[in-house]
């Protein structure tokens, strides 16, 4: 399965770390590739590392602003033109999406990716892994959202929220929605 993982380029805490490495070594070893931005920068960096050690097949998407950034051991390195053009390869490369703690950009991937699967766009699976509660606030908005009828669909058919790697793994493998 091919795994598009969004994800901080900053370098982060252990509380953050930890969690997003126990995630890129199980998709390594349950056979999995990693598609995610394609930078050797901060927890995009570390991820591919552990992935690869797993003996994941990386799959880069980068940017011509990041060029600079690129992770030189990927099996693949696409150079999309821009921002926009670089969340459309990521989807259009993914079977399931995996949201891993990141600032604005991350936010800004995995909110496109919800709003086009609920306009039925895509049906793969989007599973956030809530490192330490990192993401109690947008699920919180969220069922605001759906309790007041913003949402068209139950929230868990649109995205899952996991405690662990392993829990985000095992939605992915076997999807409910």
């Amino acid at each position: 399965m091919n795994i598009t993982v969004f994800c901080s380029a900053n370098e982060l805490d252990e509380r953050y770390t930890g969690p997003a490495r126990e995630f890129a070594r199980l998709l390594g070893e349950h056979g999995h590739t990693l598609v995610w931005g394609g930078s050797n920068a901060g927890l995009m960096g570390l991820i591919a590392d552990e992935a690869r050690a797993a003996g994941a097949r990386l799959v880069g998407i980068s940017v011509e602003l990041l060029t600079h950034r690129a992770y030189s051991g990927a099996d693949e390195l696409v150079t999309a033109v821009d921002l926009a053009a670089r969340k459309v390869e990521l989807l259009a490369r993914a079977d399931a999406v995996v949201v891993l703690v990141g600032g604005l950009g991350t936010l800004d991937e995995a909110s496109e990716v919800i709003e086009l699967k609920k306009h039925k766009q895509h049906r793969k699976p989007v599973v956030f892994l809530d490192t330490d509660g990192f993401y109690d606030g947008l699920r919180t908005q969220l069922r605001r959202m759906e309790q007041d009828g913003f949402l068209p669909a139950e929230l868990d058919s649109l995205v899952r929220f996991a405690a662990t790697g392993a829990q985000a793994l095992a939605y992915l493998e076997s999807p409910e929605d």
